[in-house]
């Protein structure tokens, strides 16, 4: 794809990271070395911004002094620059339906997954210990101190600054045990997602199970009590390596991936939906009723309005014959209505035309 050196490939993040962690397992199955740095403040966050445009990580510095962003854009580059082996399907129907399950895995579970880390004590002692000591460690405050702005800074920005008030926590805690219920019944059957080897959908998956559910103290147990399989393919998937490469994916679209499905048509694309509304009514705040969930004050995301077009065009980028098998896919688990809801989208260009290697701040988060 290019002649410019990839290597070495620096990545600036945080060892407990959703999109870190994710990235971290597609480069260790890929076999493309790599060198993971902390995204500590100051000057690294400012270096970051300035080359990326955001304070998102992970982040990734080329060897060729090429900076890019967004793990989601970094993978895509990457299975073209590296098309070997292959983690994204190369199949259409399969491609599609991993692209959706990573858009979902990636901006739908990422919810729980705050609340988790967040919410409870002993989750916020945690991981504001360890981004105190990993990412602040510079910064010349006593450790609580910076422990205690850590914690406030991502519950008001990830839980109740979310729309995630003590009247949400039962309606999000259950999409974790949803979630733990498809997934178990899923690996007690094979050992990854689409097979015996692993693709992008359980690169997604990894996001919120590898550095958050099967991590921080009050998930982790949940998993461990209820879904060991789960428990099992997440060391499994992050014990991967090139050397386990025998092996094959399924054929289609599996059956048992139903109710994941079920849980994107009901669930995250009447999300996105909303979060469409907010943005082109400009509003950054929005409430939303997703599941006899109510989310008040949720934060708009433009970045999500993206994610909506990119689903839309993979769609109308399957061969004649696929969008109708797909159709009739997305239509029986409720997902082709709400994918369309909106005939014009609010796309903002300067958030993610550039992408992966340059990204407005989408979020405006640095610690997860």
């Amino acid at each position: 794809m290019s002649d410019k050196p990839l290597f070495p490939i620096t990545m600036y993040g945080s060892s407990i990271s959703y999109f870190t962690g994710k990235l971290e397992n597609y480069f260790r199955i890929k076999g493309i070395p790599y060198q993971l740095r902390a995204l500590s403040a100051p000057h690294c966050m400012t270096l970051v911004r300035q080359n990326t445009g955001s304070t998102q990580m992970p982040a990734l510095l080329l060897g060729d002094g090429r900076w890019m962003t967004d793990s989601t854009a970094i993978i895509q580059w990457f299975e073209n620059a590296c098309p070997t082996p292959a983690i994204t399907p190369r199949e259409p129907l399969q491609r599609f339906f991993s692209l959706l399950l990573e858009d979902y895995a990636d901006e739908w579970l990422w919810r729980p997954a705050m609340h988790f880390r967040w919410f409870y004590p002993e989750g916020a002692r945690f991981a504001g210990s360890h981004l105190a000591r990993e990412l602040a460690a510079d910064m010349p405050l006593p450790h609580f101190l910076k422990r205690w702005t850590i914690t406030r800074r991502q519950r008001n920005g990830y839980t109740v600054g979310d729309g995630i008030s003590r009247d949400q926590v039962a309606g999000v805690e259950a999409i974790l045990s949803r979630t733990l219920e498809q997934l178990e019944a899923i690996f007690t059957q094979r050992p990854f997602l689409l097979g015996t080897i692993p693709s992008l959908a359980d690169i997604a998956f990894s996001g919120p199970f590898y550095r958050h559910f099967c991590l921080d103290p009050v998930p982790a147990q949940i998993v461990r009590q209820q879904a060991p399989a789960v428990w099992e393919w997440a060391a499994r998937l992050a014990n991967f390596g090139r050397r386990d490469d025998a092996g094959g994916w399924l054929q289609g679209i599996p059956a048992d991936w139903g109710p994941i499905l079920n849980e994107v048509g009901r669930h995250y694309l009447p999300y996105l939906c909303a979060n469409v509304d907010a943005v082109a009514g400009g509003r950054r705040r929005f409430d939303a009723n997703i599941g006899d969930v109510q989310y008040r004050g949720a934060r708009w995301s433009k970045y999500r309005v993206w994610c909506l077009q990119r689903l839309r065009e993979e769609y109308t980028a399957l061969p004649e014959q696929d969008q109708q098998v797909a159709r009739t896919l997305l239509e029986r688990h409720d997902c082709w209505e709400p994918l369309w809801r909106q005939r014009q989208l609010p796309i903002d260009d300067g958030v993610c035309a550039q992408l992966p290697f340059f990204g407005a701040e989408k979020m405006i988060d640095v610690y997860d």
